[in-house]
């Protein structure tokens, strides 16, 4: 009789295609084998569910549903799994051998913890420069972060959630572009995060994906995940998005958006080895903003425990009376 599984790997696939094959071979190659994939298909309309209907292997299980976009997805995964723990990836993304293992490893030893989460990389290696910038460090250290106002930069598909802690947390909530960022913040003050420092997970940046569709909402929903925060440890009452929208977008210069855009850019003409195009975006990225260029570049060559999302917290207080009711 077979071990019962811990572990379930969450994937939730939309247009896919050419990349997921690639990354379910990565699962599919796991040096533990002992575990479920569960595949919800959102609404996609290329080739991804022929693909994932041709693997003939039992440990796969696919969902079908009209789409509803990633994060109903990702809920929705949370109330299907079947075991403790779910492990997430990305349909683009690639999973280490040993990732499961380890994990299962990092499981056995806390057993309590809300959270695991292990380094990642860029994928392909060959094609990037420096490493996927990630906040490290103990659980204490990951919840002195969160409690100075920052946020915990954490690569998603690399995490292992506790289904059922993660559910009484509210799961991820719906209309945040930067539902992770909020999850990860509300799970660090009430349960233990570990970070596995291992890299267990290679990140595909592409043109297609969810967070290069969605780069400048994703910039204003983080300064707002980072408002909700403080929100939560100032013990104010928080506005909508909608209300407040403007007034974030005010408190950096739009010079810092277009750096990261160049930046991301960058990420991907090197991926795709057209090296003139990824030096001008590098070059358009320092012109934009010097001073957040070289921190992301400090934070990706010299990788330190002090890596963290947001703004200065300072800078919401000097915009109180705006900002909250």
């Amino acid at each position: 009789m077979e071990p019962k599984s811990v572990v379930s790997v969450g994937l939730p696939v939309y247009n896919a295609m050419p990349y997921l094959p690639e990354a379910v071979e990565s699962l599919l190659g796991q040096s533990a084998s002992c575990f479920e994939i569960l595949a919800i298909v959102d609404g996609a309309n290329d080739g991804s569910l022929a693909y994932l209907k041709s693997v003939r292997d039992p440990r796969l299980r696919i969902l079908v549903q009209p789409n509803q976009g990633v994060t109903a997805t990702l809920n929705r995964l949370l109330r299907e799994c079947r075991t403790p723990w779910l492990i997430r990836q990305d349909a683009d993304d690639v999973s280490d051998p040993r990732r499961i293992e380890r994990l299962l490893a990092a499981i056995a030893e806390y057993p309590n913890a809300g959270m695991f989460y292990s380094l990642a990389n860029y994928h392909p290696r060959e094609c990037a420069v420096g490493r996927f910038r990630c906040s490290r460090g103990s659980p204490i250290e990951l919840r002195r972060i969160v409690r100075s106002g920052y946020l915990l930069a954490i690569c998603h598909p690399t995490v292992a959630l506790n289904v059922s802690k993660t559910l009484v947390l509210g799961g991820y909530r719906i209309g945040l572009h930067n539902e992770d960022a909020d999850l990860w913040w509300r799970m660090a003050l009430k349960h233990d995060i570990h970070c596995i420092p291992e890299e267990l997970v290679g990140f595909r940046q592409n043109a297609g994906s969810v967070s290069t569709r969605n780069l400048a909402n994703q910039f204003v929903a983080g300064l707002y995940v980072q408002y909700l925060l403080l929100s939560h440890l100032w013990k104010l009452q928080p506005r909508s998005l909608e209300e407040i929208r403007e007034r974030l977008e005010m408190l950096v210069p739009g010079t810092f958006l277009r750096a990261k855009e160049r930046l991301r850019s960058f990420n991907m003409h090197l991926a795709e080895g057209r090296r003139s195009s990824a030096l001008a975006d590098l070059a358009g990225a320092v012109v934009a903003s010097p001073s957040y260029t070289l921190r992301r570049i400090r934070d990706e060559v010299f990788p330190s425990r002090r890596v963290r999302n947001g703004v200065s917290p300072s800078l919401f207080l000097e915009e109180k009376e705006a900002l909250w009711l």
